[in-house]
Order: C-alpha cells, then structure tokens, then sequence
C-alpha cells in the first residue's frame, strides 16, 4: 500500500506541475500540444506500474482508445483503457482473473485516474465495432500501453480488415450533422461547447478519423503531403486547434472537472488566463471606444477560430468525399456555366484555382452565381479554398471596385436568395471583407440579456425576418407585415437598413446614430439616390424608437401619438419603420417576442398613420366611435336596452380612450349581469378572464373597492401562481370602485386555458378580499447569465408632460417576485398604478408606470421612495 500511496503522490505532483504550465498567463498556445502528451505520458508510465503490480500474464494487453488513444489527455477528461483478453478468455467464468482485473480498475481509481474501461477479446472487439461507429472510432485511435504486442497488432489488422472507408465517412457525417444540429448549426452560441459545438475539436478529429479510416492521412502535415490540405490550410488547422484546446484544458482546470463549455460562470477567468483584460473608457475621454470586457475579448477569438474551423472542416471533408468517390479526382463532369465557373454535381466550381487572384471581381459574382443558378446548391472544396486563400486580394482596392459595388446591390436587388447569399458570404469571410465595418462586429457578443446571438448573427437573423415579409409563402408568420410588404416598391432599401441597424455595436457612443453614419457611406459610395439613403438613414437611427414607444408610452394618449407622427413624417417611412423594428425584436430571441408586443406595434402604426393620413387626434370623436362599435357588439348578447348607462356614467374620459371597443363591450357585459345579480355581496370582488383577444394569453377583469394595496395584491397572486403580467390598465370609477384590465401569459396556456381561467377566477378575488399585511416577496433565483453579467438597476422618476402625473421607469435583470417587490413598494406609500406596462427583453426588465400620490410632491419623499425601489430591484 506504501508503493500505491506514493505512486499516488509522484502522479498528483507531475500533473500538478503539467496544470500550473497550462494556467500560465498568457502562456503560447504551442505549448498546449506538448502539455497534453506530457500528461498522456504521464499516465502511460502510471498505468504500466499500476499493470506489472496486477499481474496479468504475458498473452494479455493493456491498450488506450479514444482521446487518450491519440496520446493526448486533457486534465479532467475520462482514461479510456481496452484490456484486451486472448482469445478463448471468459472472465465470468474466472474467478481470479475477475478478480485481478477488478483490483486493477480500483487501483486506478484510488490512484486518481477517471478511468473509462472495457474488457474484451478482438473478436468481440470487432464485433461491437460492426455494430456500433462510436465503438469503432474509439478503435480507431488505440494505441498499446503495456503487454502482448501480437495481440495488439491483431486487433489493429482485424480493424483493418473490417474497415470500409466510404461507410464510415457516411456514418461520421450523419453523426456531424445531428452533433452540429444539437448545438443550433451555429459555431456562434453564446456559452460554446468548445468540444462538441460546430467548429469545436469535434470537427477537426472528424477529419483525421476519416482520413485515417481511408488510409489518406494520420496528421496535418501528412494531409497537406498527400494534397488534401494546402500548406497555409495546415498551418490554420494547427494554430486554430492550439487555441481550442488551451481554452479547453483551462476550463477543465477553473472547473475543477470536465467542463467543455464556455459557461458564463468561466468565461472571464478563463479570459484573464489569457491576459485579456476590461476595456474601460479613459478619464475624461469625449469620445471613447466604449467598454469591453475581457470575456468579449476572449469570445471574439474564439468565435473567430471555430468559424475557421467550421471553414476548414468543410473544405478538407468535401475533398476527403471526392477522394473516396467513384471516379478519379478531377474526372467528375462539369456542366459550364459561364467562362469561370462551372456546375460540378450541384456544387458551384471555379475553372481554376487561382481565378480570384487574376479577376477579383469573381469574387462576388460567386455568390450572385449560387443565389440566382437553379440546381445549384453549394461550393465545392475547390472553390471554399479559393475563397479561403484569397483574402489578402480583400483589400480597399476591392471595396472600392465600382463593379463589385453595383454586384453587392444586385445581390440585395435580387428577387430571391438574399439571405442564403449573405449568409454564405459571412461563413466564408467575404461579407466582413467587402463590408469593412461589418467585419468589427463578427463574433461580437451583446450581454444585454436578451440576445441570444452575436451581433454579426443577429443582422442576419433580422435581414431573413424581413425577407420573409415580401415571401407569399411565409405570409402566414406574420399577416400584417406581409400585407404592408406587398406594397413596398424596393425591398433592397429594407435590406440595407437591416444590414446596417446595429453594426456600430461595441464601438461606444450611441450605435444608432454611428450606424446611421455608416449607410450614409455605404449609400454614398454605392450610388444610391439621395431620397432612398435619406429614408435608409432615418430607418438606422430611429429602429429602436417605434419598439421603445410602443412598449413604454401611454398609446391612448393623442399627444405622444403626434409627436411620434411628427417624428416620423411620412406613411412610407412609418411602414419602413414598422418592418424593421418587428424583424428587429424577432431577431433578437425567440424568447423576446410575443402576441402582445405585436399588438402594442401594431396598435402604434395604426394610430399614427391616421394622425398621418390628415386626421389630427379627436378623442371626442375617438371616444364616441368606440363606444358606437362595443354598443353594437353588446346587442348581439341580448343585452336590454339602456343596461350599459348605470356602468358608463361611473366611467371618465380616460377609460375610453385606453380601452378598445371590443374590451369596453366586455367589460360591460360581465360587469351589468354580475352587478344585477340579487343578493350578491357588493364589497366582493368580481374577477373574470378570457382568452386575450392578442391571440395569447390571458386578459383578465378586476372591479373591486378600490384600496391602497389592490394593485400589490393583484401581482403578488399572478407572482405566486406563476403568470408574467406584460400589461397593466388601472382605472378608478367615480364611485371609487378599482376596473382594472391585466394582460398575462403562462407556460403551456394554450393546454389549459380552460383550468387557468376558472383558477384566477376563483383565486383572485379571495386574494383582494384578504385583509391585514402584504405577504413577503418571493426570493427568485437569478439564472446563471444574469449572475454573471450583471445590470446596473435604475430608477427614474419624474412629473409627464403635462406635470399632472409621474412616470416610473424601472430597469434591471429579471427575477420572479420583481414586480410584485415594486408593487408594495408603491402601496406602502399610498401611490396608485393609473398604467402599467411590463417590458421582459429575455432576462432583463424594463418596465413603465404611469403613478400619482401626494407624497410624490414631496421632495424627500420622492428619494425615499426611489431608494427602496433600487434596494428591491437589487433583490435586499
């Protein structure tokens, strides 16, 4: 045991002194590759001692497979062992060579290895091989460690013998694919598994597997000997893989365990392991570059090496597959397309491979070929390593080129194959090139918590929303949208606004107005006539204002809707507006949008476009008109004549100009029958729920005595049940009874409407009709995003315009309990909630409240008040 324990403590002592090397601060990563064979080596000469002790005769083995098989080991990654067994040998029936191998797997385990073993003979290894593909990879890379060497090389020729090249290829690239679709098909996530993910480690052992299963190559160098790879290709591959695996053995190493994410949690200390640091303004600077903070710095490398890798594994597999075809390379037919490309199979070929060097402008005329060429439905190897190797003729002397100018807008102008296009040109690095500016925001990430993508990705997710507005066969997505695109002259201008919308993010300053600056550029040099770049310009710099308003703003009120329209100034720029801030919102999470954040947007357009269209607001006319339409509307439910009057003549101006005429006709209908009802008890409250007419969720009647604390009770019963209030209209009648309407959302309301709507009817009016203490705020748990990436909590408050109210703005990361916290907050100074709207943008709030009370007009009490609320938003 003495032996044992001091094999233990010379293993833990050289793997320590390997660790420290790798945690190094700005080590090089070339040292990273030396590291992992250190280690490797290491448990080789631990395992062969561990080997001699157990005893084992002479005809057995002991061999690795898998990652350890390649000789390299990552600090926490399993050991993964064959013992191989002579042919004949049954351990089950053997007790003492049971009972060996099982003494030398737990000494392995006492000595600290994460050992992954399996025991078998060749043949039962070939046949698991037959069987299963992962099985067969792991055999793919075994390599002997101690005993029989006949029997390892048997099981190498048995191997040999079973292996069938193209099957495998086939079989490893399905398992790709659905690897690749597991992780979303995007090397962009923001917390990458820097194993698994597309353009991870993965995708760079895939190539050697199957080059090495078709006898084609077993490293890089050898690779590019046999023309597989070029000698810069090699040189990429080598310096790219480098980077992965220093960033993954480092997180092993601050994990403490396997961890092959880039977890939020790890993020900054694995960056500061690299000697990246926070990029913070300078004292005094006016202009400053903006912050960055390290774990940015660390992701835009990361982002940058996996997108080549992705580029990489491409090129390197299709020409691996054109290896392993029928017909001799080169031999395949090609279809001319025109004197510089042809069709190879589907796959768009260069006629040679230096064509981008000698005519630059085949560059973009690739991708116009793929966008607008049926049959066409990719590039092949040759021309993916044409485009590869042609970036340094990607100069300004390209950008500059008058005819790929007017071919990058023929792009946009196409009728069909934008987004394939565009997206095509940013996998393969050519959008960043030709669009210089775009280039700065590849890899980009946005802790905003609420992007799901970097900014490079989300462009383009907001570039495909729009094009799929002019699409008929997406006009089912979004109705509206598509019927106002049906309208729309030139498309391309919408592109370019899309395209351009955030690509000032991270420089610092205000990215709308420095965006706006760059398509002024851009529209400069690409020739486009002054009105269509004034309009380009305006949609730029103002796409973040038609979502601010519609989810901040009083919509009822007719001066916010004027001077919107007066910002606005036409009906062409309002639609342009409209398109762009809801393929805007859409682009951001599939989280982020929802029925009623397309209703308020909607609801905005169409108020402002007839303040637009020559009809100045009228809320006598407005209010007349709706209450004409919910009459209407009550007759169809028999309601007698002259029923509404008893409810409306409690009903001031501001009920009607908030509510449309379909809610105020419910309203009516629940509220006439409920209080005609005898013997009902007038100090109940009466709640009622429906289906919201958004077309999600629930909207839900309160009408109860009004209180201090009625709103606080109201959103701390949806907190407790677990509904997401997205919107709050709070009224109080002349005869001092609270109407108010909620509009709320659930999981999985679609399923259980019907349970969900006798629940709150039920729940909620026993809950208004407590008395005594509000109960405590629920603690909610921050997610791990929000841990670590922190917002700064914010407050604002001050009188509206017409200083006869306050306007309550509140800003900071999401959590259940939040707005309930604020509700009391507000109770216990006795101020009433006239307007609520709650804004969730993924995991940070933004919420508004239209509020009045008397100890508003006090100054103290106003900080007092605005100091508990940050204290509530910071979770005390």
């Amino acid at each position: 045991m003495d032996d044992l324990a001091s094999l233990r403590q010379q293993y833990r002592e050289h793997k320590q002194a390997v660790f420290a090397a790798l945690l190094q601060t700005g080590a090089s990563t070339r040292g990273v590759r030396r590291a992992l064979h250190q280690l490797a080596r290491l448990t080789d000469q631990t395992l062969r001692t561990l080997w001699q002790r157990a005893g084992f005769g002479p005809r057995f083995a002991l061999v690795a497979v898998g990652g350890y098989g390649r000789g390299e080991l990552f600090p926490h990654s399993d050991v993964d062992v064959l013992v191989l067994l002579p042919e004949g040998c049954e351990p089950d029936a053997d007790d003492a060579l049971k009972a060996r191998i099982e003494g030398f797997i737990g000494a392995c385990w006492d000595l600290g290895l994460e050992i992954g073993s399996s025991v078998r003979t060749v043949d039962e290894c070939a046949t698991e091989a037959e069987k299963d593909v992962t099985v067969q990879t792991s055999l793919l890379e075994c390599r002997l460690i101690a005993g029989h060497q006949e029997g390892f090389r048997r099981l190498v020729a048995r191997l040999g013998e079973a292996m069938d090249p193209k099957a495998f290829f086939v079989a490893k690239t399905l398992e790709m694919r659905q690897r690749h679709h597991k992780f979303e098909n995007t090397p962009y996530a923001l917390e990458p598994n820097c194993k698994e993910s597309p353009g991870g480690l993965r995708d760079l052992q895939m190539i050697l597997w199957v080059a090495k299963a078709a006898g084609l190559g077993r490293s890089w160098d050898e690779l590019a000997r046999r023309g597989l790879a070029t000698p810069l290709e090699a040189r990429q591959i080598k310096a790219n893989e480098a980077l992965l695996s220093l960033i993954r053995a480092r997180l092993h190493l601050l994990a403490h365990r396997r961890e092959d994410r880039l977890v939020f949690d790890l993020q900054t200390a694995v960056a500061e392991t690299f000697g990246f640091k926070p990029q913070l303004p300078a004292p005094g600077e006016t202009n400053p570059r903006g912050t960055r903070r390290a774990s940015e710095a660390l992701m835009k490398r990361y982002y940058w090496a996996a997108k080549a890798v992705a580029q990489l594994n491409q090129i390197l597999l299709l020409n691996i597959e054109e290896r392993l075809g029928d017909t001799e390379p080169g031999v395949m037919r090609l279809r001319p397309i025109n004197e510089r490309f042809f069709d190879k199979a589907g796959m768009l070929e260069v006629a040679s491979d230096n064509l981008y060097f000698q005519q630059p402008n085949a560059i973009l005329e690739t991708f116009h070929i793929y966008q607008t060429t049926v049959g066409i439905k990719g590039l092949s190897a040759r021309t993916l390593r044409a485009l590869y190797n042609a970036r340094p003729v990607m100069n300004a002397k390209f950008r500059a080129d008058p005819a790929n100018r007017a071919l990058f807008l023929r792009i946009l102008m196409e009728p069909q194959g934008i987004t394939h296009a565009m997206r095509l040109m940013n996998q393969t690095s050519v959008l960043g090139r030709y669009l210089w500016v775009f280039r700065h925001i590849v890899g980009q990430m946005q802790h905003d918590l609420f992007h799901v993508y970097t900014v490079d990705q989300h462009i383009l997710m907001v570039l495909r929303n729009m094009r799929r507005f002019f699409i008929p066969e997406h006009s089912h997505e979004y109705p509206f949208c598509s019927q106002l695109a049906a309208g729309w002259d030139k498309p391309w201008l919408l592109y370019i606004a899309a395209l351009f919308h955030d690509i000032a993010k991270g420089r610092g300053g205000d990215h709308s107005e420095l965006g706006a600056r760059d398509v002024r550029s851009f529209c400069r040099q690409h020739g486009i006539p002054r009105e269509d770049t004034r309009l380009i310009e305006f949609l730029v710099a103002e796409h973040l204002t038609m979502s601010r308003l519609a989810q901040k703003a009083d919509l009822s009120d007719p001066d916010v809707i004027a001077a919107f329209a007066q910002r606005v100034g036409d009906e062409r720029r309002l639609t342009a507006l409209y398109l762009l801030t809801v393929a805007d919102i859409r682009g951001t999470s599939p989280k982020v949008w929802n029925a009623w954040k397309g209703k308020l947007l909607e609801d905005l357009y169409r108020y402002t476009l007839r303040v637009l269209g020559g009809r100045a607001p009228d809320p006598g006319a407005e209010i007349e008109g709706r209450k004409r339409e919910a009459l209407q509307m009550l007759a169809l439910h028999a309601l007698p004549h002259n029923a509404h009057k008893a409810l409306w003549d409690t009903l001031d101006v501001s009920y009607f100009m908030r509510h449309q005429a379909d809610e105020i006709a419910w309203h009516t209908r629940v509220l006439t029958r409920e209080l005609a009802k005898p013997g009902r008890d007038p100090s109940r409250a009466i709640v009622r729920a429906r289906l919201s007419p958004a077309g999600e969720g629930l909207q839900v009647l309160v009408y109860a005595a009004d209180q201090a604390d009625l709103f606080a009770r109201i959103c701390g019963y949806f907190d407790m049940s677990q509904f997401s209030i997205l919107d709050a209209r709070v009224h109080t009648t002349l005869t001092g009874h609270a109407l108010d309407t909620f509009q709320v959302i659930v999981p999985e309301m679609a399923e259980h409407y019907r349970e969900l709507v006798a629940m709150v009817e039920a729940r909620l009016p026993q809950v208004i009709d407590e008395r005594g203490p509000l109960p405590p705020p629920t603690k909610g748990r921050l997610s791990r995003r929000v841990k670590s990436f922190p917002i700064t909590p914010r407050v604002d408050l001050r009188p509206d315009e017409k200083a006869q109210r306050w306007l309550l703005s509140v800003s900071a990361s999401d959590r259940a309990g939040l707005l309930y916290g604020i509700s009391r907050v507000l109770a216990r100074h006795e101020i009433s909630v006239q307007l609520a709207k709650i804004t969730t943008l993924g995991e940070r709030v933004e919420d508004t409240f239209l509020i009045s009370g008397p100890e508003l007009q006090v100054n103290k009490r106003q900080i007092q008040i605005e100091t508990e609320l940050l204290e509530t938003l910071e979770g005390h």
